[in-house]
């Protein structure tokens, strides 16, 4: 039996061989992977560093303010303005974006803008203010009078990304040349000769925080920097720090060295303001400065490179010594690497900070009127565009009318709040002619961002809807006029539920047969029923959406005494169409839209369309100016200048649950809302409560202007109030009023001494 073998061992080299084919095998597999995933985050870096880079957001500005000669102005009304816009008070007023004021004289010097229809140059201008108006405008080198000047408007609001970054893009070009060069001394020396990453950099930062025992010294270059903040995030993990090295070489290999330093520029995070995130060094010279970044001096310039390291722990604000330590590190490093002579560096160290008040802008201090820029804006434009296309959005606010508007309402509200500690509000102003609103306010505290009651809210509008009643009888002019006696007497109407709608007036008083005029004047609700189930709920409820009401208005008698729920604008702009003489203009927020290369995109220009005979509506404006003189606003309204041509109608809802005012003057019209958001009592009539409210606006904003002419056929005659009839000195109660012509009466009252038409009287009525 042959002897059994014992196994035979494997040898040594069989094994090694066999081991070093896994290893290979391994290092294969794994260098194809990462030469696979190099491949991929090469495709992340070229996708997202050739394309769009950044979300830029719309800025959105006031109208510009214009100066000319005889302009109406006053000298604080003026440096609002110009504080409002980032304007600063200094000693000469000759700096760029500053300004000198004393005794109604001032030094202005302007920045050029780019307005929406072309460029402003900048300039010094000299301007007085006397008695009111401005008496002289001129430049201040040539002393050359000016026709007209354009100031950079305010910015009043921002319309941001999502993730809350704001930034204003620069190239390199644009900014001072010793800015970029402070910013490679400080953050990354080697720059210009790495390909990304710098190994001595990154032994010398981690043998500096062993010693430590913390971390003192980072060792990342600019480009590691931007990766960091372009692509990937902050977390401290070796998986990050490997993406960061093997991006920022993939960089530096795909673009050129200024692309990369204009990239960093543009990205780097330098500050907060509020839920803002300042990013890039074109804002932060505005956010900081208040100035564009190509302005910045040797002194702003290091301060903002000093911010890099740490912009919370270096707020110029918050912690001005470190911030000027920092500062004068970067300083005494550009000098001592030649940069800079001893001369400049001395005279920057000696520099103050010179950091601006913090700019008060965005969407928290006009919140109601950004509310309808956005809703005009949706019709054209998608949110997401909105956000992140760098518009920029000229509108219609006017900052001085509505600083008044908001001082009159939180003045009035303030004397009232004690017993109405829950009363809220809401006012519009807008234009005559251009249907611009100029002001909105949206609540009881102006600057709240929340529910825009000016805006979204709907509450029943009382009296407000009645010269629709009395404009549709107007418009049947051989049929009514201002003198028609219309009765004011009690109605019932039974409703189809079994009860009786019986309407009553305000003073619970029956006052008969009373002209036209006075029945809108004082506000007669039985008058006003009356009269409109005489022309039909139909016809009253066209003139109402001829006016400008979109909204569905129901065929109940209630709605003639303002059951209707309408907001604030919508009220605007039915009486819009009452103050331009019967011409219907859609109220519009937005001017213009530019794109990021100040290309116009949308016009929104005026869309006019005549929907009355101005005539018609000339007599019932006359009604109105009656109801604010005489009427039920006469309390207020008789405080008023007389110069004024102001009219206007009260509101009131059922047991004082809201307190409406609506009117206009020459120039400008304005709506006034009082309630409670739980429709609670106020307390409150419109006269009582809105119209204060009114008046003070009003008396502030309206200039003393001429009335507009009456229409060319409109003649007056004295009629008497008793019987609508032609009166002469005999008559006791008598008063003149207007009418179309042929529709005057064609009899005197009994009261006259003259009973009919004499030839006189006949000749002159033919030459007429």
């Amino acid at each position: 039996m042959p002897k059994k073998q014992p196994p035979r061992k494997k040898s040594k080299p069989a094994t090694k061989r066999r081991w070093l084919t896994w290893l290979l095998l391994i290092l294969f597999i794994s260098s194809l992977g990462l030469i696979g995933y190099t491949a991929y985050l090469d495709q992340v870096v070229q996708k997202k560093f050739e394309g769009k880079r950044w979300s830029v957001p719309s800025r959105v500005y006031a109208r510009a303010l214009e100066l000319y000669r005889q302009q109406p102005l006053t000298p604080e009304n003026l440096r609002t303005e110009l504080d409002l816009a980032g304007y600063q008070a200094t000693a000469n007023g000759l700096d760029p974006n500053t300004y000198r004021h004393s005794a109604g004289r001032f030094m202005i010097t302007s920045r050029a803008f780019r307005h929406w229809d072309g460029e402003e140059p900048a300039r010094s201008i000299s301007l007085q203010i006397k008695g009111g108006v401005v008496v002289q405008l001129s430049d201040a080198n040539s002393e050359q009078p000016l026709s007209l000047v354009r100031l950079r408007p305010v910015e009043i609001g921002i319309i941001r990304p999502a993730h809350q970054e704001d930034r204003i893009l620069v190239q390199l070009e644009q900014l001072p040349p010793l800015l970029p060069i402070a910013l490679q001394a400080i953050e990354d020396r080697k720059f210009a000769r790495h390909p990304g990453i710098d190994l001595q950099g990154i032994i010398r930062a981690a043998w500096a925080n062993l010693r430590a025992g913390r971390v003192v010294q980072g060792g990342s270059t600019l480009t590691q920097q931007l990766v960091k903040n372009f692509f990937l995030n902050s977390e401290r993990t070796l998986s990050r720090k490997i993406n960061e090295a093997i991006m920022a070489l993939l960089l530096e290999w795909r673009f050129e060295k200024p692309q990369i330093l204009e990239a960093y520029i543009n990205e780097i995070y330098l500050g907060q303001d509020g839920n803002r995130a300042i990013h890039g060094f074109g804002l932060a010279a505005q956010f900081y400065f208040n100035k564009p970044a190509q302005n910045l001096t040797l002194a702003e310039s290091a301060l903002l490179v000093a911010i890099v390291r740490g912009p919370a722990y270096y707020d110029p604000r918050r912690q001005p010594q470190r911030a000027i330590e920092r500062r004068n590190q970067v300083i005494e490093t550009l000098h001592r690497d030649g940069v800079i002579s001893s001369s400049e560096a001395a005279a920057a160290l000696a520099s103050p900070l010179a950091v601006a008040p913090k700019p008060n802008r965005g969407e928290g201090r006009y919140p109601a009127f950004m509310g309808l820029v956005k809703q005009q804006l949706a019709h054209h434009y998608r949110d997401q565009d909105l956000r992140s296309e760098g518009l920029r959005i000229f509108t219609t606010l006017d900052p001085i009318i509505q600083q008044t508007t908001e001082r009159a309402l939180v003045k009035q509200l303030e004397r009232l709040q004690p017993d109405r500690a829950k009363l809220q509000a809401a006012a519009v102003v807008s234009r005559l002619g251009s249907a611009e609103v100029s002001a909105m306010v949206g609540a009881a505290e102006p600057h709240y961002w929340g529910f825009n009651r000016a805006l979204e809210m709907r509450r029943p509008v009382g009296s407000l809807l009645k010269p629709a009643i009395y404009l549709t009888a107007l418009a049947q002019s051989q049929r009514y006029t201002l003198a028609t006696l219309i009765e004011d007497e009690v109605i019932n109407l039974p409703q189809s539920d079994g009860t009786v709608w019986s309407p009553a007036n305000y003073d619970h008083i029956s006052h008969g047969a009373v002209p036209l005029i006075s029945a809108l004047s004082q506000s007669y609700n039985q008058a006003a029923v009356k009269l409109g189930l005489e022309l039909g709920l139909r016809s009253v409820a066209d003139t109402l959406q001829q006016l400008g009401i979109d909204a569905s208005i129901p065929p109940y008698p209630s709605v003639m005494l303002g059951t209707l729920e309408l907001s604030p604008l919508a009220v605007a702009q039915m009486y819009q169409t009452l103050a331009d003489r019967g011409y219907y203009t859609p109220l519009r927020a937005v001017r213009d839209v530019l794109d990021a290369r100040d290309q116009p995109l949308q016009r929104y220009g005026l869309n006019t369309e005549k929907r009355f005979s101005s005539a018609a509506v000339y007599l019932l404006n006359e009604a109105l100016r009656l109801a604010l003189r005489e009427g039920t606003g006469k309390r207020v309204g008789a405080q008023l200048p007389p110069s004024l041509s102001l009219a206007g109608k009260t509101g009131t809802t059922n047991q004082l649950r809201d307190s409406w005012f609506a009117g206009f003057g020459s120039e400008y019209l304005s709506v006034v809302w009082l309630g409670n958001d739980d429709n609670q009592v106020i307390g409150l009539s419109g006269a009582s409560g809105a119209l204060p409210i009114w008046a003070a606006i009003m008396g502030e904003i309206e200039g003393n202007l001429e009335p507009l002419p009456a229409p060319p056929n409109i003649i007056r005659r004295w009629i008497d109030a008793d019987s609508g009839l032609l009166a002469d000195a005999g008559c006791e109660a008598r008063f003149e009023l207007a009418f179309i012509r042929g529709t005057e009466p064609q009899t005197y009252a009994p009261c006259s001494t003259r009973r009919e038409w004499g030839v006189l009287d006949r000749l002159k009525k033919w030459f007429e």
